[in-house]
């Protein structure tokens, strides 16, 4: 009989904890995130069927990647930052270890919580655009989300300034994009398109590219994170 009210209690904790990491790490703006992410997505969406462009799953892929690294942008660059404002990180680094199990459960909340956002939008696509595959679509997708995301969280334990992360963030971006021409038919394009298979290229080629490039995503990924949680030990250097 003592089981079920400790089951209960222990829901209930979880609960709270999740609601108030929550608001921890999206601090109120997060908003502004998804609305800005679902305005570029409708404006490229029509865009593309005024100029009556050609409608594929590589489309609507193409038009969901950008939305989706706008939406992970805010909470992985400035979750540490706005520990710092909430005056949450002396408290964290006073519990030994318990730091990095905050961290890392935030970082699967996070993505949990984009996953889903993403396939919202890819059900509006479906909808709208073109029919697709919204498991899949979503899927394919949070390879190079989470991969940006894991990248500015580990900048952001490097930095610990949220401006300046965005700053370094951006400049990546920007130069991922000029050197998309260089590697757009390789396993290290970031933003590769599995959907899309270029001209004059082998499918069961093109397959093995894409298996070899969410490898290196999915390797870059742990990397990133563990990276970041082993900067989180440096406690003098954020407190």
């Amino acid at each position: 009989m003592k089981r079920n009210p400790d089951i209960k209690n222990s829901l209930i904790n979880l609960a709270r904890m999740v609601r108030y990491n929550l608001k921890i790490i999206f601090a109120g703006r997060f908003i502004w995130f998804l609305l800005a992410a679902f305005a570029f997505f409708l404006f490229f969406a029509i865009q593309t069927v005024w100029n009556r462009g050609v409608l594929s799953e590589g489309t609507v892929y193409s038009l969901l990647i950008f939305p989706g690294i706008l939406l992970i942008f805010y909470p992985s660059v400035f979750g540490i930052q706005n520990d710092d404002d909430a005056r949450m990180l002396e408290i964290l680094f006073g519990i030994p270890n318990y730091r990095y199990k905050v961290w890392l459960v935030r970082l699967l909340m996070i993505y949990i919580l984009i996953f889903l956002i993403i396939l919202l939008f890819s059900g509006v696509a479906s909808i709208l655009l073109y029919k697709v595959d919204i498991t899949e679509m979503a899927y394919q997708l949070m390879y190079p989300i989470v991969f940006m995301g894991s990248l500015s969280f580990m900048f952001s334990t490097i930095i610990k300034n949220g401006n300046g992360t965005a700053v370094l963030m951006v400049l990546i971006g920007v130069a991922l994009i000029i050197l998309q021409d260089a590697v757009e038919r390789t396993q290290w394009n970031v933003f590769l398109n599995p959907f899309q298979i270029p001209n004059n290229f082998n499918e069961i080629i093109w397959q093995g590219i894409v298996t070899k490039n969410r490898i290196f995503l999915g390797v870059g990924m742990v990397v990133f994170i563990l990276y970041g949680l082993f900067n989180l030990q440096k406690r003098e250097k954020f407190v």
